[in-house]
């Protein structure tokens, strides 16, 4: 009599224990596809198929790199700054097995099938391409669910939720609530100050990866795109390119004449010579920005004229970080209403309540 009571009790605090206690499995999920994905216990041993998801889960994970059975190399090859980083935190990352160079297409099936997931993660530009819906259907054909998320493509609306989905995911639904809360904080100051100043900000031209041999890739009104217009201001690529952006000539943007030049960058200038991001010295980004802004085309544009030059950070639209940018954009567009916001303190905060791995580096910049 007295084993079955132990018994008994030991099933009672099984099933009390929180996976059970609130139903969370099986869990059925909403993906940033519009997918419904089905999850048959918490996760464990999860697939990332872009590196750099690594940042969203270090987010409202404690040890992210726990969570990995192979990931992309996308995030090393780009950002190597960053990842040097999260292996000084966490060296068994250098271990963790790599099944693709980050894009839809570049998926090793060979590897994934040796590796013993329960999930995997896909970025939606890997999702969102004939190859990579061919290599959803192959991982859920061997067992693993795949989870699309989108911190690209509509990033005021989807990262919050997104985080939210994951910290759901993962268990960790206090700090993903709260990362989620912070973002739409932050972002909440800025909608609600442009809607009670109306009059138009200036024209902007958004060059990501400014070249001297070619000008110039101009970002539309998607992903970085989108934190111009909530600041009130007018992209001047905003009718004239897909949403994602593309090519402009220098007659265009001679006759556009944008009085705020925005570039991005990468660290160590791998796409082209202005260096930003992860590791980079403040002096090495203004440097190079200056460096950047000669070009014959560009020199001779209003917004470089007078000085409005800043640059930051592109892979800031593969990253739940983005609400940095937005308040970037905020300060150096429309300085009269965003004096005080503070990207630097922003990430002195994320850095102290969220992030696994703390951020460093010059992420943004200005040549005033």
């Amino acid at each position: 009599m007295i084993r079955f009571l132990v018994l008994l009790a030991l099933l009672v605090v099984g099933l009390a224990s929180p996976s059970h206690a609130d139903g969370r499995w099986p869990m059925t999920v909403t993906d940033a596809l519009g997918r419904s994905v089905t999850i048959k216990a918490k996760p464990k041993a999860v697939l990332l198929g872009s590196g750099f998801n690594l940042v969203a889960l270090s987010l409202i994970h404690p040890d992210p790199v726990s969570l990995l059975a192979g990931w992309s190399g996308d995030m090393k090859g780009d950002n190597p700054e960053i990842y040097k980083d999260f292996v000084e935190k966490f060296p068994k990352l250098a271990d963790v097995p790599v099944i693709g160079n980050g894009t839809g297409d570049g998926l090793s099936m060979e590897t994934i099938l040796t590796l013993d997931a329960d999930l995997a993660i896909l970025a939606n530009w890997q999702a969102d391409t004939e190859l990579g819906k061919r290599a959803i259907d192959y991982m859920e054909s061997i067992g693993v669910p795949v989870v699309v998320v989108d911190f690209n493509s509509d990033p005021l609306k989807n990262t919050p939720t997104n985080m939210r989905l994951l910290g759901r995911i993962l268990e960790r639904d206090e700090q993903a609530n709260a990362f989620a809360d912070f973002y739409e904080t932050h972002l909440k100051t800025i909608t609600d100050r442009v809607a009670a100043h109306p009059e138009p900000g200036p024209t902007v031209l958004m060059d990501a990866f400014p070249n001297p041999d070619r000008c110039c890739y101009a970002y539309g009104v998607g992903g970085l795109g989108e934190f111009i217009a909530i600041t009130g201001s007018r992209n001047i690529a905003d009718k004239n390119l897909p949403r994602q952006g593309g090519i402009v000539s220098g007659e265009y943007l001679i006759a556009a004449n944008p009085e705020v030049y925005i570039a991005t960058g990468s660290p160590g200038g791998v796409y082209s010579g202005f260096s930003i991001g992860p590791g980079v010295d403040p002096e090495e980004a203004r440097r190079t920005l200056a460096e950047a802004v000669k070009n014959p085309v560009l020199a001779n544009l209003k917004g470089v004229r007078d000085g409005r030059v800043h640059g930051l950070w592109n892979f800031f639209n593969a990253v739940p970080l983005n609400i940095l940018a937005a308040e970037a954009f905020a300060h150096w567009l429309r300085p009269d209403i965003f004096a005080d916001v503070n990207p630097d303190a922003s990430l002195n905060e994320i850095n102290e309540r969220f992030a696994a791995v703390p951020f460093r580096g010059a992420y943004w910049t200005s040549l005033k």
